[in-house]
């Protein structure tokens, strides 16, 4: 029965003693999850330990602080420094070896708060913003067909704002793993998604409540938050809202039926949390703020990660209309993007492109002027 063991012994034994010449430091596992401190926070079971990485990264912005991994049979710890990187080996059943690294890398918001300035003397020759008036056909329709006047209420212009928020976010869950429907307009989506019980992405969100606001007269665009990175696969879209009684434009999210505030309570737009993200100064989530009615929507982790993400540089349409994004021959379509200085892809600042699939044609306008960007309706 001994010579069970011995062998699987010996063979750690004669593994562990190859892998100590190279210097590299050595730990034991049996199991594959391991629980991670990361500085103040612990994360049980949060890594899971894959030989066929070579080697798996492990990434923490907590400088000056510990990351420490705790298998079930060892543990090994390392100071995070901004130029350190910190190799070992975690041994899984005494035979797979686990090549990981551990090393320092910003977080999205310190990214975020290393943004260059914007360039206010950018004045490239941008269209002005358009929203279509209230009279239109199509929005008349959409008025009527979901009462929007009774769901908006008679109180104040920001109640009214927030209850269309909050009607959208109730009868529309948010779905990110698929795409949104070929017609895309609030009508034919909302219809869509009652058929067949589905969701919209948050750019089908953002697209059927910007058009709910413009048929009561509010105007607003959707917004497309996007990172640093010129290449990504998450970003996040949101609407921006102009309020009269506040004279600006103001954050309104239907994914996670969220605004947010100051410390005085007053509603911001996106360039104001921007700017509070990077300076450290308070902002409020509402409270009620959640994901599909699962999830709280949590400040330090919509704010300081995700939006931090995703508020380096921004996307809109020039034309804040019906069906804007439905795709037919012969269709032009217009944006405009806001990017710091020291943003990626920079020219050329008008670009034109037609699709040859859907026969659209595609106008991109680059401005790093955020007062072009933010310029209020006329």
């Amino acid at each position: 029965m001994q010579v069970r063991y011995i062998l699987p012994f010996l063979c750690f034994v004669m593994i562990a003693v190859q892998l100590s010449a190279q210097n590299i430091p050595i730990i034991a596992a049996t199991s594959d999850l391991v629980n991670v401190r990361d500085g103040k926070d612990f994360y049980e079971n949060s890594w899971t330990i894959m030989p066929e990485y070579n080697p798996d990264v492990y990434e923490s912005d907590k400088l000056g602080d510990w990351v420490v991994f705790y298998t079930d049979k060892d543990s090994i710890g390392f100071k995070i420094h901004p130029d350190s990187i910190y190799d070992f080996i975690i041994l899984l059943n005494g035979k797979d070896s686990a090549y990981t690294r551990i090393q320092y890398a910003p977080s999205y918001l310190d990214i975020l708060k290393q943004a260059e300035a914007y360039n206010f003397e950018d004045h490239t020759a941008i269209p002005p913003f358009t929203y279509q008036d209230s009279s239109a056909t199509e929005l008349q329709m959409l008025r009527k067909a979901f009462n929007l006047d009774s769901i908006a209420g008679g109180g104040n212009e920001i109640s009214r704002i927030l209850n269309l928020l909050h009607w959208v976010h109730n009868i529309i869950p948010h779905d990110g793993n698929h795409e949104n429907p070929v017609v895309k307009n609030a009508m034919s989506m909302i219809a869509e998604c009652k058929k067949d019980e589905r969701g919209l992405n948050c750019r089908g969100l953002a697209t059927v409540l910007n058009e709910c606001y413009l048929a009561l007269g509010i105007r607003s665009r959707f917004v497309t938050c996007m990172p640093k990175d010129s290449v990504f696969n998450d970003c996040h879209v949101i609407n921006m809202v102009y309020s009269n009684d506040l004279d600006k434009w103001i954050w309104i999210d239907p994914t996670n039926d969220a605004y947010i505030m100051d410390e005085k309570g007053t509603l911001l737009g996106l360039d104001e949390v921007r700017e509070r993200l990077i300076k450290g100064e308070m902002l409020i989530v509402n409270p009620d703020a959640n994901w599909n009615h699962k999830a709280s929507v949590v400040k330090e982790n919509y704010l300081f990660e995700y939006m931090a993400k995703n508020l380096y540089r921004f996307s809109c349409p020039l034309r804040s209309e019906y069906d804007y994004e439905t795709l037919f021959k012969g269709k032009t379509r217009q944006y405009v993007e806001l990017i710091p200085l020291d943003g990626y892809n920079q020219l050329p600042k008008i670009s034109n492109k037609t699709y040859e699939t859907s026969g659209t044609s595609v106008t991109t306008y680059k401005t790093n002027n955020p007062n072009q960007f933010w310029v209020k309706p006329e």
